[in-house]
């Protein structure tokens, strides 16, 4: 049987990939969606950029049939869940 011995560079660039997941679960932002704050209806993004549009930004969650759930309208509320991450999540 042979056995075939894995070069270093191999080994550094897996552990680099593996440094690069953890650094950005940690950092990234939560996903947002403009949306209808009474409907949950997404909305183009302009209606949240705009002071006098009638979106609100929501944060997390996932989208089903133009609506979004299981997220939040608070950002602190919204947990990443990333590798060696702390945090509180809420609805």
């Amino acid at each position: 049987m042979a056995i075939r011995k894995l070069r270093s560079s191999t080994v550094v660039l897996g552990g680099m990939g593996v440094l690069a997941a953890v650094i950005t679960s940690c950092g990234s932002e939560p996903d947002k969606r403009c949306v209808d704050p009474l409907t949950r209806e997404k909305l183009p993004s302009y209606e949240c950029k705009n002071s006098s549009g009638s979106g609100s930004y929501y944060y997390g969650g996932s989208s089903k049939n133009g609506k979004v759930e299981g997220g939040s309208f608070n950002k602190s509320a919204v947990d990443r869940g990333g590798f060696g991450c702390s945090g509180t999540a809420g609805g």
